[in-house]
């Protein structure tokens, strides 16, 4: 049997154990489908993200998630090239091939990892306030007198997320969903997550405070999340609802899940950039099972 290095990376984290994990397999070039599907089985990260070359482009990803293929995944795109980086193989601004359509994807020196997303799609929703506060189980003031009038939009650049203002942080903290609910709004706005936010933060170089949840996507609460912050940074920034001095938004998340990590957003409301760092946490060997096995099983 041959063996490939596998990787789990913490993203859009500065520090070991914060952060979205991430498995990464910087060399997948030759393995089968069924052999990837295992890789992601085995390591059990919320996505794995496999290297591989490229035709068309600098190189190609693709991702699995412990059950199937997904078409893009903004924390293990960051958390690859900053596994790559660390390893001397990655700087500057290159091209990167994914099922869902090819991306700019930009390593700085210091080690921050730039990744472009899909034009920002964000569309004001009819749904009842109502429904949507005990959906999150809160009260339906929560939600109201949040700065702006901001409406309640789907936001899409890649991913999209019903996004939900709420006014301050003791609301966001006391969140409490209600999965079937959630997973019944979502399929009426044509969402696949719902993303509750506030502009009362904990950090004080903070813009926004987010939550994710992505029942519908196998995904109760999601520690960080690039899609949801670059389509809330878009949104936000479309509505005027930041000062046209920041240049940049900075959103915190998965402190209630004990993986604090952040997202900073470039975007003038339609293009979007998504920002982090990443920090490998475990390095090691995997055996791959042989293409034509019908064991699934692999040894770390």
């Amino acid at each position: 049997m041959e063996t490939r290095q596998a990787l789990l990376v913490d993203a859009f984290a500065e520090e070991p154990m914060t952060g979205n994990p991430a498995g990464v397999v910087p060399d997948a070039d030759g393995l089968t489908d069924d052999q990837l599907q295992a890789i992601a089985s085995e390591l059990g990260a919320s996505e794995t993200a496999f290297v591989l070359p490229a035709e068309d482009a600098d190189r190609r990803l693709r991702f699995f998630s412990p059950e199937r293929e997904v078409d893009l995944c903004g924390h293990a795109t960051v958390a690859a090239h900053a596994a790559l980086a660390e390893r001397g193989l990655d700087d500057g601004q290159h091209t990167m091939a994914t099922p869902a359509g090819d991306f700019a994807v930009e390593t700085k020196a210091n080690g921050m990892v730039w990744m472009e997303q899909d034009e920002a799609d964000i569309r004001t929703v009819d749904v009842d306030e109502q429904r949507v506060a005990d959906a999150l189980g809160l009260d339906v003031a929560t939600l109201r007198d949040v700065g702006a009038d901001l409406p309640l939009s789907v936001g899409d650049t890649g991913f999209a997320w019903l996004l939900v203002p709420v006014n301050y942080f003791e609301h966001i903290s006391s969140v409490d969903p209600d999965v079937t609910a959630i997973e019944e709004l979502c399929r009426a706005v044509d969402a696949e997550g719902i993303y509750p936010f506030t502009f009362d933060t904990i950090s004080g170089r903070a813009t926004l405070h987010g939550r994710a949840f992505a029942p519908l996507a196998g995904i109760r609460e999601d520690p960080v999340t690039g899609t949801a912050a670059g389509a809330c940074g878009a949104y936000i920034r479309r509505h005027g609802a930041i000062d046209s001095t920041v240049e940049q938004v900075v959103v915190e998340q998965g402190h209630f899940l004990d993986r604090p990590g952040t997202v900073t957003v470039d975007t003038d409301g339609q293009e979007v950039w998504i920002g982090g760092r990443g920090v490998t946490t475990l390095s090691g060997d995997l055996t791959v099972p042989l293409a034509d096995e019908d064991d699934d099983i692999i040894e770390l």
